[in-house]
């Protein structure tokens, strides 16, 4: 008899290669080899994870059809087995993965779109925490605003596109009244976050994404500010605090105590 760790390597080596026979400790009710109902189980898993792939990333299923989708996630499924027991957790490397498959080298939006779905799932599941109410930073001097640092929501992500993924990912899912791409589609970013209790997508403004990550990164409104202006020019700081704010992003805010001479 194999030690466990071995027997469960060889099993799990087994599942990933349709060609690869399944250990001898296999065995059947009549003490046989289990080579035909091994093959059963493993394509149940195949199928099974399959399926769940295809309810994690509904738009990149449609985009790619069927077919192809299967095809994809047979792949991946092959050398991406599970890691967690919970089967919402899995996928998680399927953007990077798509990425890099060159048959769909055709198709460079597709793996932001499959972020800002995994994006998704992750928010939805996120810790719940109740928003800053506004008033509470009604006491902060003028003179000290710039020097707020930011607690963002737990759901809160943001994903960076070089592609209009965010208007290719609702096209696919929630299809608005204007069915189609513009005609000269921009990179877009997005901001993901589940306040209350559906998930919200937001296409971000020039600026914004930079201003948010280096928000999330621990750093202060004004050298936030300061980020997102080295990116556009035209970035508002008042404006995107208000949305922050009112979006009931943000659970905390505490002041950055400032540096003196000799410190």
């Amino acid at each position: 008899m194999l030690p466990w760790a071995e027997l469960q390597e060889q099993l799990a080596a087994a599942l990933r290669d349709p060609e690869r026979a399944p250990p001898a400790e296999c065995i059947g009710p009549d003490g046989a080899r289990a080579t035909k109902r091994f093959a059963v189980y493993r394509n149940n898993v195949f199928a099974g994870l399959i399926d769940a792939l295809a309810e994690s990333y509904p738009a990149v299923h449609r985009l790619l059809g069927v077919e192809c989708f299967e095809e994809t996630a047979r792949r991946y499924v092959s050398q991406h087995l599970p890691r967690s027991p919970v089967l919402l957790e899995y996928g998680e490397r399927f953007s990077e993965f798509l990425e890099q498959l060159e048959p769909l080298a055709a198709l460079p939006y597709l793996a932001d779109v499959a972020r800002i779905e995994r994006a998704w799932l992750e928010a939805y599941h996120a810790p719940e925490a109740p928003a800053l109410d506004p008033g509470a930073l009604a006491g902060i001097p003028a003179h000290r605003a710039a020097d707020l640092c930011f607690t963002l929501h737990p759901s809160v992500r943001l994903v960076r596109s070089r592609s209009a993924a965010v208007t290719i990912w609702g096209l696919n899912v929630a299809p608005p009244p204007w069915a189609s791409l513009p005609p000269d589609p921009i990179a877009e970013s997005a901001l993901l976050a589940r306040p209350a209790a559906e998930v919200e997508v937001v296409c971000l403004t020039p600026g914004a994404a930079e201003f948010l990550a280096a928000l999330a990164g621990g750093l202060t409104l004004g050298e936030a500010s300061e980020r997102a202006r080295s990116v556009h020019d035209t970035f508002h700081l008042t404006e995107h605090c208000t949305a922050l704010l009112g979006g009931g992003w943000v659970t905390a805010a505490h002041l950055r105590r400032r540096r003196t001479r000799g410190h």
